[in-house]
């Protein structure tokens, strides 16, 4: 049976804008950034993250590209075929740019500042049913907290944004500040696929291909994960909430029976961990369902979603403007009524507090 999503109003809550070129970030600069840009010619130069093609098939569907400029750049375009068509009530804009790559901090908390005003003043205040990510600084702890401070007065921003290959992993207490002020305010932590290339993507070296690139974001995840609760993250903050974006879903439950099976003879190292991992992945953690790495036998997939053991951990996603998914067929049908009806608005309604003081009237 065939599931019409837009009788459920969903929430999507992986949407990607695009800023369209760099111009459009020179009015939000000081003057010291924006004198600086022009005189480099900086902003002759796309600031797509290495490697990414927005050419290739999967970067847009064909029917989602615009026919001037990149993927994502044209809010008409978003407002019909990612809002209207599954008539969502709510969508998250996670801006994944190179300014959070850069090696210069100074110059990455500048752009990201822009990126957010940019985000604010043109997405937003353009269309109500719009939220977004605050899109930070990451190279510098500091930096970062006071982009938070300084978004996290406009409910619109419903969440902090980071990209899951880094410099270090994410429990270590170097991070811990942004993850004090995102709790602080409401926030949960995105972090999406996505990398600042300071280390090869995979631990076997580079790859010489984007599908090679592509594949090696799904394996970061675990370890990014496996960060967070060993380093004791949900501890320290009980009510933070991570969610993982475009990490694909059917890893997790092999992922759970490892840490748990593993914890059970190791904790003596970790005593702050007095819970099973897997218990903490489904009191904190979520993850968006696009792309769905689900087999093609729907029976399989409901085996998985089983091992899950929660109806809390999915959160409906088109991935717009990415292909990942044909047609209208964003969920699969076999998911059953009272659980589409929790991945489609229940779940980001549970994990977005912002969202329930903020969302449009249904």
């Amino acid at each position: 049976m065939s599931i019409d999503i837009r009788v459920h109003r969903p929430i999507d809550c992986d949407i990607h804008p695009a800023v369209p070129n760099f111009d459009v970030l020179l009015p939000y600069l000081d003057d010291y950034w924006r004198e600086a840009v022009i005189a480099r010619g900086i902003d002759r130069t796309d600031f797509d993250l290495t490697a990414y093609p927005p050419n290739s098939r999967l970067s847009c569907r064909p029917d989602w590209r615009p026919p001037d400029g990149n993927p994502g750049t044209d809010l008409g375009l978003l407002r019909r075929d990612a809002l209207d068509r599954f008539d969502s009530r709510i969508g998250i804009c996670n801006v994944i740019h190179a300014a959070q790559a850069l090696f210069n901090a100074d110059m990455a908390a500048a752009f990201c500042r822009a990126i957010n005003d940019w985000l604010a003043y043109k997405v937003l205040d353009r269309e109500p049913r719009l939220r977004a990510s605050i899109v930070i600084p990451w190279q510098d702890v500091t930096l970062s907290v006071m982009e938070i401070e300084r978004r996290a007065g406009d409910p619109r921003f419903v969440q902090v944004l980071m990209l899951v290959q880094g410099e270090m992993t994410f429990g270590r207490r170097h991070w811990w500040p942004i993850y004090e002020a995102a709790e602080h305010h409401g926030l949960p932590i995105g972090i999406h696929a996505g990398s600042i290339y300071r280390h090869a993507p995979a631990p076997t070296g580079w790859p010489n291909s984007y599908l090679g690139d592509y594949i090696a974001y799904g394996n970061a995840f675990e370890p990014a994960l496996l960060s967070l609760i060993a380093e004791g993250v949900f501890v320290k903050f009980p009510r933070l909430k991570v969610v993982l974006l475009e990490s694909g879903v059917t890893w997790l439950s092999a992922f759970i029976w490892r840490a748990n099976k593993t914890w059970r003879g190791t904790r003596s190292e970790i005593p702050w961990v007095k819970r099973p991992p897997g218990d903490y992945v489904r009191d904190h953690v979520r993850l968006t369902t696009q792309p769905l790495d689900a087999p093609s036998d729907p029976d399989m997939l409901d085996i998985v979603v089983e091992q899950l053991a929660s109806d809390r951990l999915l959160l409906f996603a088109t991935d717009y403007p990415h292909w990942h998914f044909d047609g209208d067929a964003a969920l699969p049908p076999s998911l059953g009524r009272e659980l589409t009806t929790k991945i489609l608005y229940e779940n980001a309604l549970d994990t977005y507090p912002r969202l329930n003081a903020a969302a449009p009237a249904t």
